[in-house]
């Protein structure tokens, strides 16, 4: 993970960035209120109809069911841009109640994207738990692959394309890992037979 603020490399475990001091407390006192958050889809700029919310919670839910240690959350907001974009994200990331209190630090699988179509930018971020799995890199490619669809104000094809491109990397990196340890991550067929 990078700081939000100035881009220093941090560890997981890092109190304040070595760089720039930045905290959460200092953030949140930064920042402001908290904006009104829920589980899956919060479009708090009411760029999606209603009939796409629910679209995108079925994609979410598809997701989540095929991963259940992964949560995912989707926020569309309007930012004031005083602070870096990276900075609010962030924030909302880590004081949003997102994900359980429980699935912190490594235990977090949680993945966060946020699109401000005022600024024109997006932002994906994903727990200590999935960063191992998901780098910088991957989550780069997806936000590049959805921007088109931004761009041109489809922003329920470009969610759905980014979910769809979270799944094939989290099946990809499920059968990486189980590879490494030389388990079968393919479902097995039930057996046949007494009871």
């Amino acid at each position: 993970m990078r700081c939000p603020y100035c881009r220093t490399r941090l560890e997981e475990i890092s109190p304040e960035c070595p760089s720039c001091k930045l905290t959460f407390d200092r953030a949140t006192a930064l920042l402001g209120p908290m904006p009104r958050l829920s589980a899956g889809v919060s479009d708090l700029t009411r760029a999606l109809p209603k009939s796409d919310v629910k679209k995108i919670n079925k994609a979410i839910d598809g997701l989540t069911w095929t991963f259940p240690q992964v949560t995912l959350n989707v926020l569309l907001h309007v930012f004031p841009t005083e602070h870096p974009f990276d900075l609010h994200v962030f924030w909302i990331f880590n004081a949003g109640g997102l994900s359980p209190e429980s699935h912190k630090g490594g235990d977090s699988r949680s993945i966060l994207l946020v699109l401000d179509p005022q600024q024109k930018k997006s932002s994906l971020m994903v727990g200590y738990g999935l960063e191992p799995y998901l780098g910088d890199e991957a989550m780069a490619h997806l936000l590049e692959l959805s921007e088109p669809a931004w761009k041109a104000g489809e922003w329920t094809r470009g969610i759905l394309e980014l979910i769809a491109g979270l799944d094939r990397l989290l099946e990809s990196a499920a059968l990486e890992v189980a590879n490494g340890f030389g388990l079968n991550a393919m479902a097995v067929p039930p057996r046949l037979g007494d009871y």
